[in-house]
């Protein structure tokens, strides 16, 4: 009776091991077809996307990450998928796969990159600066994460460049309201905008007409000592300037610049050829 016991066990025990083997050996197989599978999708997205069908190849780099979420191809699809949809200017759907991204593989050698593709998401949807003020800010705050994050990588200084234009984007925004104040002649709240244009935007190309904006309004204002003030601001730093001029003829009405005396000297010349004529 032992021994009938003994020999069901080992029998057991066999069959047991018998199955494990043979599902260590399976799972082994899958794993390679897996493997195999997720390469093939991997490159079907590269050449759909040489092709230009980017709908399909994201889908497919899509695929390659979910079958072998743990090779290190993985990551690498989920960027491509990302990049696709850039290239094709389907943004919304880059910045979905981007902020994946950077959640799933916070570690990944790749994470600056990704942070500078996701700005430039952002970055391409400004479309009217005046209107809609979210994509500058969403774009100056990546930008901002890359240049403090990852100084010594090769996108912080594209980033410095594109938060310089993000800079004119928000002068000319202040600079658009401002003029509107000022047709409105509602004369303080104009001057409010061009003043937050000289002290917050002053490397941008706006900074001289608004300096001479702001001579103009205070002197029409009656504030001649603050008018002064800006006018020697505006001669001291851009004594060559259009509106340098434009702003000494405030305090100066018979002024007349090179251009304006050329032009009466032209004017009189042809006058004076029209007597022999």
């Amino acid at each position: 009776m032992n021994f009938l016991k003994i020999l069901l066990i080992f029998s057991l025990v066999s069959f047991f091991l018998t199955n494990c083997a043979k599902e260590d050996k399976t799972s082994l197989i899958v794993e390679e077809d897996v493997e195999q599978q997720m390469i093939r999708a991997f490159k079907e997205g590269y050449e759909e996307f040489e092709s230009g069908d980017s709908l399909y190849a994201a889908k497919k780099f899509n695929e390659a990450e979910l079958l072998f979420p743990q090779s290190a191809w993985a990551p690498k699809a989920a960027l491509m998928a990302a990049y696709v949809y850039y290239a094709q200017d389907y943004y919304f759907d880059a910045e979905a796969e981007l902020n994946r991204f950077i959640k799933t593989y916070p570690r990944n050698p790749d994470i600056p990159y990704a942070h500078f593709l996701l700005a430039m998401c952002y970055y391409e949807k400004i479309v009217d600066e005046k209107k809609d003020l979210g994509p500058i800010l969403m774009a100056q705050e990546e930008f901002n994460f890359i240049v403090k994050n990852y100084p010594e990588s090769d996108y912080a200084l594209d980033a410095k460049y594109k938060l310089d234009l993000i800079q004119d984007y928000l002068a000319s925004k202040e600079m658009y309201i401002a003029h509107h104040y000022m047709k409105k002649k509602k004369w303080i709240a104009s001057i409010n905008r061009y003043k937050t244009v000289v002290e917050k935007y002053e490397k941008t190309i706006y900074v001289e007409e608004a300096l001479h904006r702001l001579v103009e309004l205070y002197y029409t204002i009656g504030l001649e000592n603050e008018s002064q003030k800006y006018a020697s601001l505006l001669g001291y730093n851009y004594q060559s300037s259009r509106w340098y001029e434009k702003s000494y003829k405030v305090f100066n009405n018979d002024y007349k610049s090179k251009l304006e005396l050329n032009n009466e000297k032209k004017s009189m010349l042809k006058k004076f050829k029209k007597l022999f004529d």
